[in-house]
């Protein structure tokens, strides 16, 4: 008599049945679950093969008794920054084919409520970390990530404890200010986030975004038209900058934001005021979201190549869980401008 398949499915397939059936060791299997580098095609197809065919699946509360838990934490700041999107896709992406699970935390802005959800991720024995420009004092970042592997994703400040990608921020900032200088302009207002060195970072995004907008109008002999006004990265952080700006009596002629999302804010600040962009003033995002190339839109931005930035954070993640000890490594991505139609030449005034 055929034995009964209900009854068979009953019993919970191992990692020793899918060793088995794939005729390879338990260690291969669980390379191939880990996503572990080094681990041939052949071997993957043939464990990913017998995986699929035996309905195998992974006991978390096992896995994390022996020490891996296979989840990711990533910290932002908010949901509502389609840049992190961007770079959420590419951290997706790179973990797709392994075990590993990502788990998002949207701590807001402030450095207290950050660092109680970067406490949290650690209490619950996630394997590493991926911090996106945190606003945690370095000292509790760099303690953390003594213990629990970890990626920093915007800061320039070098570590021995942590992994790092970065955008060439000052590079992307004098890409505009020439772009925006050829075209005539000379009253070129920079709206960044808050760029003070506090919790001992001493190069953030936007200290190095407004290093680079200094020193290039300073090139360009318009040191004396440079101004910062600093916002949130957000669309009402945007809106209270533009109306700030718009409104003044030496209303700049070109606007570059860090952020998309604060652009967008400016955009709805010029509409409100019944200003046209780029007719009234020119502005320029920094991200290149999808939201900057729609029609509507049609925002000239920064692309620092968000994805990238993120499947380069995830891989150097899991090197560091796997077991790499050398020392820490920084990868920095080059920025382009995209040039939309949202510049363009200022009118005589």
């Amino acid at each position: 008599m055929a034995p009964d398949s209900s009854a068979r499915n009953t019993k919970r397939v191992t990692i020793t049945d899918v060793a088995r059936h794939a005729g390879v060791s338990t260690a291969a299997v669980s390379k191939v679950m880990r996503n572990a580098y080094g681990v041939s095609t052949a071997m993957q197809e043939r464990v990913r093969a017998a995986i699929d065919e035996l309905g195998y699946r992974p006991h978390t509360a096992a896995r994390g008794m022996r020490g891996r838990t296979y989840t990711i934490g990533v910290l932002l700041d908010n949901v509502r920054n389609a840049f992190f999107a961007d770079i959420l896709d590419g951290i997706r992406e790179e973990l797709r084919d392994s075990e590993y699970t990502v788990l998002i935390g949207a701590a807001g802005f402030g450095a207290e409520e950050q660092a109680r959800t970067i406490r949290s991720m650690v209490d619950r024995q996630m394997d590493g970390l991926i911090l996106i420009a945190p606003a945690t004092p370095r000292p509790e970042v760099q303690a953390t990530a003594e213990g629990t592997p970890t990626v920093v994703i915007g800061h320039h400040d070098s570590s021995d404890a942590h992994d790092s990608v970065v955008d060439a921020d000052d590079l992307g900032a004098g890409l505009v200010v020439d772009h925006l200088v050829a075209l005539g302009h000379q009253d070129i207002a920079l709206v960044s986030a808050a760029g003070n060195k506090t919790g001992r970072w001493q190069r953030t995004p936007e200290i190095a975004l407004t290093d680079g907008y200094l020193q290039a109008m300073e090139r360009h002999g318009l040191a004396g038209h440079a101004r910062v006004h600093h916002a949130a990265y957000s669309d009402d952080g945007g809106h209270a900058a533009g109306t700030a700006l718009l409104t003044g009596a030496d209303r700049p002629t070109a606007i570059m934001t860090g952020a998309d999302v604060a652009a967008l804010g400016i955009y709805r600040a010029a509409h409100d005021l019944g200003l046209s962009i780029p007719g009234d003033v020119s502005l320029v995002g920094y991200n290149n979201t999808a939201i900057a190339s729609l029609a509507p839109v049609q925002l000239a931005s920064v692309d620092q190549a968000g994805h990238t930035m993120g499947t380069a954070a995830a891989r150097m993640l899991i090197e560091r869980v796997e077991g790499r000890r050398e020392r820490a490594m920084q990868t920095t991505m080059t920025p382009r401008l995209v040039i939309r139609r949202s510049t363009a030449a200022p009118r005589p005034r």
